[in-house]
C-alpha cells in the first residue's frame, strides 16, 4: 500500500508532527472530501506501506523526524514542488534562495534519486513568458545539478474550478493568461518541452510530464508518474501497486494510493491551487485541526477498521472514544 501525503494539502510544512502522530499510534483516517461521515482507517506501519510520497514546497518541519522515520523502516520519497513565481502567484513561501538550500539539504540527507524536482505548473502569462520560464527553469537545474535525478513539469491547465480561483485572483491585476495547451499553440508547447529536454540533459535529469494527454515521447519526455510503482521498486524493492489509479484523471499515470490529507487546509495559498477552494474554508479547517486526532480536520467517534491494503478486506478494529486513542477490539 502507497501512502500519497499528499495531493490535497502540504503536510511536511503544516502538519509534520500530527503526521509523526500518526506513525507512532500506526494508523490514520481518512475523510472523504464529498462525504463526511464516509471515513477510512489505514495503517501507517512499515509492514503494511510499501513508500510514502510527500508533496510539499517546503519539507523543513518534516527534516527533522527523519531519522524516526528511517529508524521505524519507512520508505519515502518527495515530490518537491520548487517554482520561481513572484507572490502573485504563490504569496506565502520562503524565499527561493532557502528552498534551493532546503532542496539540496535533503538530497543530501536521503539521496538524490529520493528528491524529485516539480517545475509545476508552468503558467504562461503576461508577466511570465516563455523566455522567462526557460532562463528560469535552467538557472534552478543549475542550481540543483547533482541534488535531483528527476525534472517533472506541467502546463497550467485552463478546466474546471480551476480556472475559475486563478482568473479570480488575478482579476484586480494587468496580468493576462494564455493557455498553452489550446490546439493553436501546440507548436509553442512542443517548443517549451524540448528546452525543458534540453535542460534536464544538461544537468542529468530525465524529464517527465505530469498529466498532460499530448504525447511528447517524440521529443525524449515520458508521461509520469508521481505515484510511481516502478519507481518503488527500484527504491525499496517493495513490489508496489501496478493498478492505475481510477480517482485521478485518464491523462494522470499514477498508480493506486491512499491520500491522507484534506482540501482547503493548505496556507500556502496558491493561486493556481485546485485543492484550496477560499480563504475563508482554509481558515476555519485551521481551526478544526487537531493534533492528536487520526483523521487530520476534526474528529471520528466510532468504530473504524483500520485497513491494512487496498484490497477489501478486514484489519484490526479500533474503537475511539473521546478526541481518538485506539483500544483493539478485535480482528
Amino acid at each position: 500500500m502507497i501512502i500519497s501525503a499528499s495531493r490535497r494539502t502540504d503536510i511536511p510544512a503544516f502538519y509534520a508532527d500530527w503526521f509523526m502522530g500518526r506513525v507512532r499510534e500506526g494508523f490514520f483516517y481518512r475523510v472523504n472530501p464529498f462525504n463526511s461521515r464516509q471515513v477510512s482507517g489505514f495503517s501507517l506501519k512499515a509492514e503494511d506501506v510499501d513508500a510514502v510520497c510527500f508533496w510539499t514546497k517546503n519539507p523543513r518541519p518534516l527534516m527533522k523526524h527523519l531519522d524516526e522515520l528511517d529508524g521505524r523502516g519507512l520508505n519515502y520519497y518527495f515530490q518537491f514542488t520548487l517554482n520561481p513565481y513572484e507572490v502573485v502567484f504563490e504569496p506565502n513561501l520562503p524565499p527561493i534562495a532557502e528552498r534551493l538550500a532546503c532542496f539540496m539539504e535533503l538530497a543530501g540527507r536521503i539521496g538524490a534519486q529520493r528528491v524529485i524536482w516539480r517545475y509545476d505548473p508552468v503558467i504562461l502569462s503576461s508577466v511570465t513568458p516563455l523566455s522567462w520560464h526557460l532562463e528560469q527553469a535552467g538557472w534552478i537545474a543549475g542550481q540543483l545539478k547533482g541534488a535531483t535525478r528527476r525534472l517533472v513539469f506541467s502546463f497550467c491547465d485552463f478546466y474546471g474550478q480551476g480556472e475559475g480561483r486563478l482568473n479570480r485572483a488575478l482579476r484586480d491585476s494587468a496580468i493576462r493568461l494564455e493557455d498553452i495547451t489550446a490546439p493553436e499553440h501546440r507548436v509553442t508547447l512542443e517548443g517549451v518541452a524540448r528546452v525543458f529536454r534540453d535542460i534536464g540533459d544538461r544537468h542529468g535529469m530525465m524529464i517527465f510530464s505530469c498529466a498532460e494527454q499530448i504525447d511528447l515521447s517524440a521529443l525524449g519526455i515520458q508521461h509520469g508518474a508521481c505515484i510511481d510503482g516502478a519507481l518503488i521498486w527500484r527504491l525499496f524493492g517493495r513490489p508496489a501497486a501496478a493498478k492505475k489509479d481510477k480517482n485521478q484523471r485518464e491523462s494522470c499515470g499514477c498508480v493506486e494510493s491512499v491520500d491522507l490529507g484534506s482540501y482547503n487546509s493548505c496556507h500556502f495559498g496558491c493561486v493556481y491551487c485546485y485543492a484550496n477552494f477560499s480563504p475563508e474554508q482554509i481558515q476555519g479547517n485551521s481551526l478544526r485541526h487537531d493534533r492528536d486526532s487520526p483523521s487530520l480536520l476534526g474528529s471520528c467517534p466510532g468504530e473504524i477498521e483500520i485497513r491494512t491494503s487496498l484490497k477489501k478486506q478486514a484489519g484490526a478494529r479500533f474503537s475511539r472514544p473521546g478526541r481518538g486513542r485506539p483500544v483493539t477490539t478485535g480482528v
